[in-house]
């Protein structure tokens, strides 16, 4: 929530040193269980297990990056579904901001590129502990709600 009594230069400089990011939790219906698989990236760079995200480019909505990220992420080109909660949390010291949307594929097939070297369909529980960021985890525990609504 914006303070009111915070200048308006003030909210523009914490707006520019935020990073500004989006994502989505890509699923599909579970393979060998009622619950859905998702789509888990691995990062060589970070060494970590998460879902695509990356930093808007100048001008970039929301909802363009996160299909934007999928695509260069994961190489399938996805719907965007309900929104999930956005997830803030520090990176360098700086404030990260991440909105996500759950989404599916509409087409598309991963091949490893520079920034994720693999990716793994897994239930919602073994992907629950697989990810490396527990903010991640609270996306499964989101997703799953969405889908039981």
């Amino acid at each position: 929530m914006v303070d009111p009594l915070t200048p308006p230069a003030a909210r523009r400089k914490d707006r520019e040193e935020q990073v500004r990011a989006a994502g989505v939790v890509l699923w599909r219906p579970g393979q060998d269980s009622d619950e859905p698989d998702l789509a888990l990236i691995h990062r060589p760079k970070w060494c970590d297990w998460t879902f695509p995200k990356g930093k808007l480019k100048e001008g970039e909505r929301h909802r363009a990056a996160a299909l934007r990220e999928a695509l260069e992420e994961t190489g399938m080109q996805v719907a965007l579904g309900s929104r999930l909660p956005t997830q803030h949390y520090l990176v360098k010291g700086r404030p990260k901001r991440v909105r996500y949307w759950s989404a599916v594929r509409i087409r598309g097939a991963f091949a490893p590129n520079r920034e994720v070297d693999r990716l793994e369909w897994l239930p919602a529980e073994r992907a629950r502990r697989r990810l490396t960021h527990s903010h991640d985890r609270a996306l499964v525990d989101a997703l799953l709600k969405q889908l039981c609504e």
